[in-house]
């Protein structure tokens, strides 16, 4: 038995358990399922969906703790709600806020990414996370925890850059990723139709209708992003395509291992320069 689970790998496709020596998975057909560029710690740490989530979720508790702890003097104390513990204006410029202000006049594209883990507030952070939580586990069953992040992470760029387009001066937060979550969800509901798809599709559409009525009560919100990220999520759904129509395949494991590598120098970036401007301030 021992012998048996050290030959044994989970095909990367179907996640079935094989034999490694097999040349061609016997459930889904993929070739060589054994190679290391098909069975490697890329492949094999996306196996735990939920663990991923988890993963995606610090890093933006960590980038919102950061933003506070390299300026905490300027860190708001008001016990209002909406801005209790929220970073300075100037500390979530240097993070990485994008906007008119980042993009045209100091050309940092590369805000576009990094604005989506960083957050205004205890209260602001709290509910993306939440809504990320519960939207994630929705695209990780259908679509898979691949293009879920790629859907993730388009639907932050495309919202914030037609946010940009349309005039936001400054913005942050991971609710235009988030909302990519949701378009993608819309078009899986309408596309698959049946009680199922129906069903979710009409509960995916009270989250429409809640964030337009938000944003147009509440003052300070990117709807802008919001409606960016919505398109993203179902343009990129449509594009990749869902579990009941296509297997996830290792086109969408590049793109996604693209995504996470450069959101990770992106990240890695935006923390690196704060501390060498704050240093030489």
């Amino acid at each position: 038995m021992t012998n048996y689970q050290r030959q044994s790998i989970l095909c990367p496709n179907c996640k079935k358990l094989i034999s490694a020596s097999e040349p061609k998975c016997p459930y889904c057909a993929m070739a060589n399922p054994a190679s290391f560029w098909k069975n490697n710690v890329w492949t094999r740490g996306f196996r735990d969906p939920s663990r991923f989530v988890k993963l995606i979720i610090s890093i933006n508790v960590g980038m919102y703790l950061l933003s506070i702890l390299f300026d905490p003097g300027s860190t708001s104390l008001t016990p209002h709600p909406l801005i209790f513990l929220s970073p300075s204006e100037p500390m979530l410029k240097l993070f990485g806020a994008t906007g008119i202000i980042p993009i045209s006049q100091d050309h940092r594209y590369w805000t576009l990414v990094s604005a989506s883990y960083l957050h205004g507030g205890i209260l602001h952070i709290f509910f993306n996370m939440a809504a990320f939580n519960q939207l994630a586990t929705v695209v990780n069953r259908e679509f898979g925890v691949y293009r879920m992040f790629v859907i993730y992470t388009f639907g932050g760029i495309v919202g914030f850059w037609i946010s940009y387009m349309a005039g936001v001066y400054l913005t942050i937060g991971a609710s235009a990723s988030v909302c990519g979550l949701v378009g993608a969800i819309l078009y899986y509901g309408k596309s698959r139709g049946g009680v199922y798809g129906k069903n979710l599709y009409r509960q995916i559409a009270v989250w429409v209708v809640f964030l337009f009525i938000f944003g147009l009560l509440v003052p300070g919100i990117n709807n802008w992003g919001h409606g960016g990220g919505i398109l993203a999520g179902i343009i990129f759904g449509y594009l990749l395509g869902y579990q009941d129509k296509k297997r996830e395949n290792f086109f969408h494991r590049t793109l996604a291992g693209v995504c996470l590598i450069g959101t990770f120098l992106v990240l890695i970036w935006a923390v690196s320069t704060s501390v060498y401007y704050l240093l030489l301030r």
